[in-house]
């Protein structure tokens, strides 16, 4: 192999380091990066989720975020996105050293794995972007990882990593019982089942009692009432919804699903299966599974299960390769990623918003930087310490400002028919809540892009154009015209900027 293996890992790794970074300058914005961002601002100034706004997914995301806060607090959503960059870019390299523990080609099944994961331009851009896949998959491809040490310190941290993924999003919970379960049937590991599991318990309970205990209702609706609550709109709509999850999936990760039709086609030598790939593949399908009942489930949560189905599908596919195809092959992978990066719908959203008939409307500037102007905007006629009031949480980030309490969610804050004593306790806005606010907000400046009150929670429906409208008319009766920014944000929809009158 000479120097050719170390050579396309360098070339890996730049092209994993290229792709993170354009997602981070100039990947599309996304409306929740504002509502995690603005809950870890919560915590850092020493609130609590579910107690003390509302959130939907587990609590360790805004706590871990808390703690690296000053690095938001000083270059806004970029430094989230740089934090996030960070958590993907490691559970790549844990993945790969992973592979690298528990597969006879060592150096090649460590590049080919970072390469599968941090060289998918789809997996690079949603975890860069302000999500919970980056710092869930850290998790879990961390906590695999120390598995493969078979000492009881690394099974208890590998547990408690495992549990702390289930803590950071709900969905990756699965993989504590199929590991556990695992662990029981490698009868020469002894018992590592129970180092697992006690690392694993304890870090759950940790995790999960305290809010249970002081808010069991509201953490109860934020992790599970609000998503139940979604409505696809009928059997059809839902069966849509599932067909394209499945369809967006294999577009995305589509070098992957080939590897993993292969793998299916050529089947191992029994000398050659591999039990970590089988864990893994327990585990990236039950991941899968728990995504696909959701109500609507998004392609996007899938970049939690694709490290670990990337790791598997490496470790399946190759010990059925000759040694001397290994270059060859790892060439093919490369080139093949490089391809499939660079003709990604992604790629083209860093300077295209979109097509007009025949012209491509090309991007003047990218949705950071039109944001940090936004804020600057926001920055000149509202005084530090005061209230923006939006439901674009993300701008409320970049200006260092605070939202009304009730809109910490962003868009989703609003829920129509909720009885208010209810909407109080958990920390949202109703039908009279949401027009209290907009008639007695002190903010200086109001904000709202077409995802500002446009949503009706928890269906996930759009507001009627009358109840639009009395929300605007009320704006109208209290703040003037500040300036108009078109192609902002998500979706690259009209941001309508006010300015309060001076005289109330």
């Amino acid at each position: 192999m000479g120097k050719a293996v170390p050579i396309l890992g360098s070339l890996s790794v730049l092209l994993a380091l290229l792709l993170s970074c354009m997602n981070l300058q100039h990947g599309n914005l996304n409306q929740d990066e504002g509502w995690y961002l603005y809950a870890a601002k919560m915590v850092s100034e020493g609130h609590k989720p579910y107690a003390d706004f509302a959130f939907t997914q587990g609590p360790v995301l805004p706590q871990v975020y808390a703690a690296l806060f000053p690095i938001v607090g000083k270059f806004g959503v970029a430094g989230g996105r740089a934090i996030t960059t960070v958590f993907g870019l490691l559970a790549a390299g844990f993945a790969g050293l992973l592979a690298f523990r528990t597969s006879e080609k060592r150096w090649v099944a460590l590049i080919a794995v970072v390469l599968l994961i941090a060289g998918n331009v789809y997996q690079s851009y949603f975890t860069t972007v302000v999500k919970t896949y980056g710092l869930t998959a850290f998790f879990l491809m961390a906590g695999f990882y120390l598995l493969t040490l078979r000492n009881k310190a690394a099974l208890v941290v590998g547990g408690a990593l495992l549990a702390l993924a289930a803590g950071t999003r709900l969905s990756a919970g699965i993989v504590l019982p199929i590991t556990g379960v695992w662990l029981i049937f490698q009868t020469e590991r002894k018992l590592d089942w129970l180092w697992f599991g006690i690392g694993g318990g304890v870090m759950l309970l940790a995790v999960y009692a305290p809010p249970f205990f002081q808010s069991s209702e509201q953490a109860h609706f934020g992790l599970l009432g609000y998503h139940a609550g979604r409505d696809p709109g009928g059997l059809g709509a839902l069966l849509t919804l599932k067909v394209g999850f499945i369809s967006r999936f294999v577009q995305a990760y589509f070098i992957f699903t080939l590897l993993t039709l292969a793998a299916l086609i050529f089947r191992p030598l029994e000398k050659q299966r591999n039990p970590t790939a089988a864990l893994l593949w327990c585990c990236g399908i039950g991941i899968s599974l728990v995504h696909g009942i959701a109500a609507f489930p998004y392609d996007d949560y899938q970049a939690i299960a694709y490290p670990v189905l990337a790791t598997a599908v490496m470790l399946t596919i190759l010990p059925r390769i000759g040694n001397p195809w290994v270059v060859p092959s790892l060439s093919f992978l490369l080139l093949a990623s490089i391809a499939a990066a660079f003709s990604s719908p992604i790629n083209q959203d860093w300077f295209v918003r979109g097509r007009d008939r025949i012209w491509w409307q090309f991007k003047e500037q990218s949705d950071l930087a039109l944001l940090r102007d936004a804020a600057e905007i926001v920055k000149q006629h509202s005084p530090e310490g005061s209230e923006l009031l939006t439901q674009d949480t993300y701008l409320a980030i970049e200006a260092n400002r605070s939202v009304p309490r009730g809109m910490e969610m962003g868009p989703f804050s609003y829920y129509p028919d909720m009885p208010t004593e209810q909407a109080e306790k958990m920390h949202l806005l109703n039908r009279d809540l949401l027009f209290q606010t907009l008639e007695t907000s002190t903010a200086p400046v109001a904000a709202f892009s077409g995802y500002g009150l446009a949503i009706e929670s928890p269906a996930i429906t759009e507001i009627s154009p009358a109840e639009r409208a009395s929300f605007s008319s009320v704006l109208e009766s209290r703040f003037d015209l500040l300036q108009k920014i078109p192609y902002f944000g998500q979706a690259h929809t009209e941001l309508i900027m006010l300015k309060r009158r001076e005289a109330e």
